[in-house]
């Protein structure tokens, strides 16, 4: 019986090394592939060359290993569906998440197309998430999983897969925790037992968003509005939780719309060099001191370029009941489960990576997806991705709005 191929994207991390190792241990044909996603010197980075380890370490993996390598330039791609929209997505005042875009974009598309050319029946990554098949009405149905290790789960990350994507798709590492990845690694003797996690962009390494930013958003001084929280708007009626029948004390569009604030609202206490570098919640590089508390980005305006802020993470601008999803941006990895125009129904979601799961309710309108929380939840951004979760099991994403 042929064995089964599979190209394992190795990172040069050591979750892609073990995912690699225990595939071929399963018996399985295996490549390595390195993905090199960036060399364009218009938008420096940085002065090091992640890269360049990254493949090196890569390429020695997969000779202990003796599978064969390879390593494929996405960079043109990776540059044009990931770093342009990025810097849209900053020009316009939302927050992107590149890498749930990465994983959509370029290892489960572009690179899912160059495994296929090389006969492969799966692709593998070490992510840590776990996927299941089922047969419903005559079909496979395919579920992704949180990861056993709560610590590293990242099925958030994979928040924009298609059903089609999965079913190519392997995680050898989800039924394991990180411990014991990097123990497999050391008793195998992989140059990545104990490579750091890499704290960077999708196969590209460690960037400096603001210096990044910079190489394409130019500086444009602006006013940084200091709103009080006394001033806040609808945080009386926001804290009100759902009643009890399911019904909301306010409308869906007023709980899930972001706030908004006029210069008028609060009072100028500094400024800024451009509203398309900050996002809410933000603390760290406004640089405005002798405020009693620190200052947080509560909202940004970067038509007009003004930050506006409030002092203190407890501040009512930072939190919001609910949030809005355009009916372009739903996707449903469970299709089958996928609301229809006027159901609703209750999830667990999350709006950021490792953020606990928070209960909420959904909403299927004409116009899109309202997410109403049972609580307030803190520094809900434009342009992230919210996940919501039946159990274990990821059903749908989407792109708040």
């Amino acid at each position: 019986m042929k064995r089964k191929r599979v190209v394992v994207g190795l990172s040069g991390g050591v979750d892609s090394s073990v995912a690699a190792y225990l595939l071929k241990e399963q018996g399985y044909e295996v490549i390595g592939m390195f993905m090199k996603n960036w060399h364009d010197d218009a938008v420096t980075i940085s002065d090091e060359c992640p890269w360049l380890e990254d493949s090196n370490d890569a390429m020695i993996v997969a000779q202990k290993l003796g599978i064969p390598f390879q390593a494929i330039d996405l960079s043109e791609a990776y540059k044009e569906r990931i770093v342009d929209y990025m810097f849209a997505e900053y020009k316009a005042g939302r927050t992107p998440n590149p890498d749930v875009l990465c994983n959509r974009e370029i290892k489960f598309d572009i690179f899912l197309e160059s495994a296929m050319k090389l006969q492969a029946d799966f692709v593998a990554t070490g992510h840590y998430c776990r996927k299941e098949t089922l047969t419903a009405n005559g079909g496979a149905v395919h579920r992704l999983l949180a990861g056993v290790d709560n610590n590293k789960d990242q099925s958030y990350f994979l928040c924009q897969l298609k059903q089609s994507q999965l079913a190519k798709a392997l995680f050898p590492i989800g039924e394991l925790t990180k411990p014991e990845v990097r123990e497999i690694a050391k008793a195998q003797e992989l140059i990545t037992a104990d490579k750091k996690d890499s704290q960077g962009l999708c196969f590209i390494g460690k960037v400096r968003l603001p210096e990044f930013l910079q190489q394409q958003l130019k500086p444009k001084k602006g006013r940084v509005i200091e709103i009080l929280a006394e001033a806040q708007q609808y945080t009386d009626d926001l804290v009100a939780d759902t009643s009890t029948d399911g019904s909301e004390a306010l409308s869906l569009e007023t709980l899930s719309r972001p706030f908004s604030y006029n210069t008028k609202d609060g009072k100028v206490v500094g400024e800024h060099n451009g509203a398309h570098y900050f996002t809410i919640g933000q603390r760290k590089g406004l640089n405005i001191g002798g405020t009693p508390e620190p200052l947080f980005v509560i909202s940004t305006d970067t038509k007009e370029n003004v930050i506006y802020t409030g002092q203190g993470d407890t501040h009512p601008g930072l939190f919001r009941k609910g949030l809005f999803i355009k009916e372009e941006d739903i996707h449903w990895i469970r299709e089958d489960l996928s609301l229809a125009i006027g159901e609703k129904t209750e999830y667990n979601v999350r709006i950021r990576y490792r953020q606990p799961l928070e209960k909420a309710r959904l909403y299927r309108k004409d116009e899109g997806l309202y997410i109403v929380f049972h609580s307030l939840q803190k520094a809900i951004a434009s342009g992230q991705f919210a996940a919501w979760y039946q159990g274990e099991e990821l059903i749908g994403s989407g792109v708040i709005d």
